[in-house]
């Protein structure tokens, strides 16, 4: 339990109200009760703010006429996230190494590292300190998972995988598939070995049945801080900068370069062979045949400026009216054309 003001401290923010309410947990607008915080960071759930029984509200401004107190901080969103990480830090069985987990020769194991019931490790594997791996996660031979990652259950790591430090990999991932390469003969596929690896860098998140495909020759790397959505598929040889966020259902096709901060909305298709500047944003369902130049903020199917594409989505509905008067205009000038030529 903390004090509004001890809650204020932690997240350099400024109390408005009784500074000395005691708070015990979280909560949402909706759902709160006496004694827990939530917050506010977007304008349409405004309206909540007055109905919320919450002791206390995080906000970017002071809100007038709200008998509720308040902390103000710059980033209301993030320092909720502070805050919620506060009460709820968090929680992991201690399984030591499990006796039926499997260790294979030469794999070397940190310091409180743990390996929890069924789950197996190949040979030649280095897992670093305080690793924990969950039941029915296969770490490849020759693969290297560095210190505090966190592999939950079913996760499969091929061979030769390094994973960096404090990643977490959902459920159900599979990092270092084969890459998707296949050459013709004839009518045939003939398949193409896929011989490079995966590198994953540090602070990387992965969601459940995400899918990272191993090089074909040469390295499939994941920046440091890239945080990935459930169900992405990453082809092979694809790179990404640091701190990019890649949401749900998105694909991206093999080779394809992506810089740093770069931000990728669901269902969104990347061809392959193409580089994607520093701090582009693709709004959802977006296709990129195309490189992105830095900064630039894209939408549509193909993709082009957002605010083009805004007008255009606004012009797109009328379009059944707007050809049903185009047709009537015809007819018009085509009346008018022939009584020209009676004259």
């Amino acid at each position: 339990m903390y004090t509004l003001k001890e809650l204020a401290q932690f997240i350099n923010g400024r109390v408005e109200g009784d500074e000395s309410i005691e708070i015990h947990d979280v909560g949402t607008l909706e759902e709160a009760e006496n004694g827990v915080i939530s917050f506010i960071s977007n304008p349409k759930y405004k309206p909540l703010v007055y109905q919320t029984r919450a002791s206390a509200l995080v906000t970017e401004s002071s809100i007038e006429g709200l008998n509720v107190a308040q902390i103000v901080v710059k980033d209301p969103y993030l320092a909720f996230a502070k805050i919620v990480a506060r009460f709820h830090p968090p929680s992991h069985p201690d399984w030591g190494i499990d006796g039926r987990a499997y260790v294979g020769r030469n794999s070397q194991i940190g310091k409180d590292t743990h390996l929890a019931p069924f789950c197996y490790v190949e040979s030649d594997v280095q897992i670093g300190n305080r690793v924990r791996i969950y039941p029915h996660t296969y770490v490849g031979h020759g693969s290297i998972i560095h210190d505090d990652t966190i592999l939950y259950p079913n996760v499969s790591v091929y061979h030769h995988t390094v994973i960096g430090r404090r990643c977490i990999i959902h459920a159900g991932s599979v990092i270092g598939s084969d890459g998707f390469g296949f050459a013709k003969d004839g009518l045939r596929n003939v398949k193409i070995q896929q011989i490079g690896h995966v590198e994953i860098g540090d602070d990387v998140e992965i969601g459940a049945n995400t899918t990272i495909d191993r090089a074909s020759l040469g390295i499939t790397r994941i920046g440091n801080g890239t945080k990935i959505d459930n169900l992405v598929q990453i082809a092979h040889n694809v790179r990404t900068g640091e701190n990019c966020l890649i949401v749900s259902q998105a694909g991206i096709s093999g080779s394809t370069h992506i810089g740093n901060n770069v931000t990728i909305a669901g269902q969104v298709g990347i061809i392959g062979h193409i580089k994607i500047g520093d701090f582009v944003m693709i709004g959802a369902q977006s296709g990129i045949p195309k490189d992105l130049p830095p900064h630039a903020v894209v939408s549509g199917t193909p993709a082009f400026n957002h605010l083009d594409w805004l007008k255009a989505v606004a012009v797109f509905k009328e379009l059944p009216e707007m050809k049903k008067l185009l047709n009537e205009l015809k007819k018009r000038a085509g009346l008018e054309q022939t009584m020209e030529e009676k004259k």
